[in-house]
């Protein structure tokens, strides 16, 4: 895996959880913003013995307007555009900390 894609161990969970329960981005993000755990999603969502449940998809979604009063987030994000979003930042933080100590040093001698 190329430095680029990597994805952060804190987030990995929430990659894997998108692909086993075959969630979408705006529903992972729903489920980050209410402090669901990927790890316990096997147990929320129904079952063939538990068909009063409802599937995990409508149960993140209805949980989600319950708190917020809204159908989704307003800025949908996937977890792969936040980790290129963050390297970006870090990566300009970097060269403009770096251009400013440079701009530093010419000023002082």
């Amino acid at each position: 895996m190329a430095k680029k894609d990597f994805i952060p161990n804190k987030l990995q969970p929430w990659v894997e959880a998108r692909k086993k329960y075959h969630l979408s981005h705006t529903q992972i993000q729903m489920a980050r913003e209410l402090g669901l755990n990927p790890k316990k999603f096997g147990s929320l969502g129904n079952t063939k013995q538990q068909q009063w449940k409802l599937p995990l998809p409508e149960f993140i979604e209805e949980l989600y307007f319950k708190h917020f009063k809204k159908r989704a987030p307003e800025n949908v994000r996937s977890i792969e555009q936040m980790v290129k979003d963050k390297a970006r930042k870090k990566a300009e933080r970097k060269t403009h900390k770096e251009l400013a100590s440079s701009g530093d040093d010419a000023t002082i001698t």
